[in-house]
């Protein structure tokens, strides 16, 4: 610390720290200097760390608790009534089960202006947000615009539906990602993980599907009472997961990975999901996500609707 700010000069030296397993969530808010419109709540699917540009997000939020979002609200309004804001903000948080067990609720950035959310909210509500904040930027007031909190009846993952796993579904047929019905799905999770993963697990065997895993991933799994064939990692020599994937015998992989060293090895792995076109989750919440689309899959047939039938009225 003495080296760094010798060095440093006048400019101070920032000390950051970084919340593991906490979940990010984006907020879009119109306001005109005295009242606030919080537009939408998007709870990401993948942690905070992972860019927002490049996380997925399903509004509303899917499982946090109803109390800590409006609290992310309350949050939301102090910030654009300090700040003046007039027109657009955007803020990002991050939600962490604190040691009492109730949500802390950490800002990550607050922005006052559009962000990329924008089109996504306006799709998902209804409400042409852009087009509000720039008649408010030029004099308007927000009151005059009657809007409302959003109270959704269905889910949006930047496709719509009205349950999570159905939307998160056609999110990933957009994308081009074809989730299996039935097969097997190899997992290896990193330490912290390991329960985060018996659930959806759990579930994949309950629907049918075989569980494949590396040596520590695999004693868990049995640990939980769950069924699973074992395969070595690359390293640990032939047969192993990379010639079981070119040879069809994967149809899902689980892979999170903790080191530099864990993501190197790892490597061919990912090339081999991608150059075969298996599905491929790499954090825990995503393996959550994905099982949930697998269920509404096999539950029944998709349904294409307009986007103006999941709203009453309009704006």
């Amino acid at each position: 610390m003495q080296t760094a700010v010798k060095v440093s000069g006048a400019n101070p030296v920032l000390v950051d720290s970084y919340l593991s397993d906490a979940i990010e969530v984006d907020v879009d808010a119109l306001a005109d200097g005295t009242d606030v419109h919080v537009a939408g709540i998007m709870e990401h699917i993948e942690e905070a760390g992972v860019h927002s540009g490049d996380s997925a997000c399903t509004l509303p939020p899917y499982s946090l608790a109803d109390a800590t979002v409006e609290a992310i609200a309350e949050q939301t309004r102090a910030m654009a009534l300090a700040l003046n804001v007039v027109g657009l903000m955007n803020v990002q948080f991050a939600v962490k089960p604190g040691a009492d067990g109730a949500d802390e609720i950490y800002i990550l950035e607050v922005n006052p202006r559009a962000s990329r959310t924008v089109p996504f909210v306006a799709k998902a509500t209804g409400v042409p947000i852009a087009k509000i904040a720039a008649r408010i930027m030029a004099g308007e007031r927000l009151g005059g615009f009657g809007l409302q909190r959003a109270r959704l009846d269905h889910i949006a993952v930047k496709d719509i539906d009205r349950d999570f796993g159905r939307a998160f579904a056609k999110s990933q047929l957009g994308s081009g990602t074809i989730l299996p019905l039935a097969g097997t799905v190899f997992v290896s999770v990193r330490d912290r993980d390991k329960e985060a993963i018996l659930g959806p697990s759990r579930r994949l065997v309950e629907m049918g599907f075989s569980l494949l895993a590396t040596s520590g991933t695999a004693r868990a799994l049995e640990a939980a009472g769950l069924p699973v064939g074992r395969i070595n990692k690359v390293l640990e020599g032939r047969p192993h997961i990379v010639d079981a994937m070119k040879s069809g015998e994967v149809q899902l992989v689980f892979n999170t990975t903790d080191s530099v060293q864990a993501i190197t090895d790892s490597f061919s792995l990912r090339r081999t999901a991608l150059v075969n076109r298996i599905p491929y989750y790499t954090t825990a919440s995503g393996a959550r996500a994905a099982v949930e689309a697998i269920a509404a899959l096999k539950a029944g047939q998709l349904e294409v609707l307009p986007l103006q039938s999941y709203f009453i009225g309009g704006f």
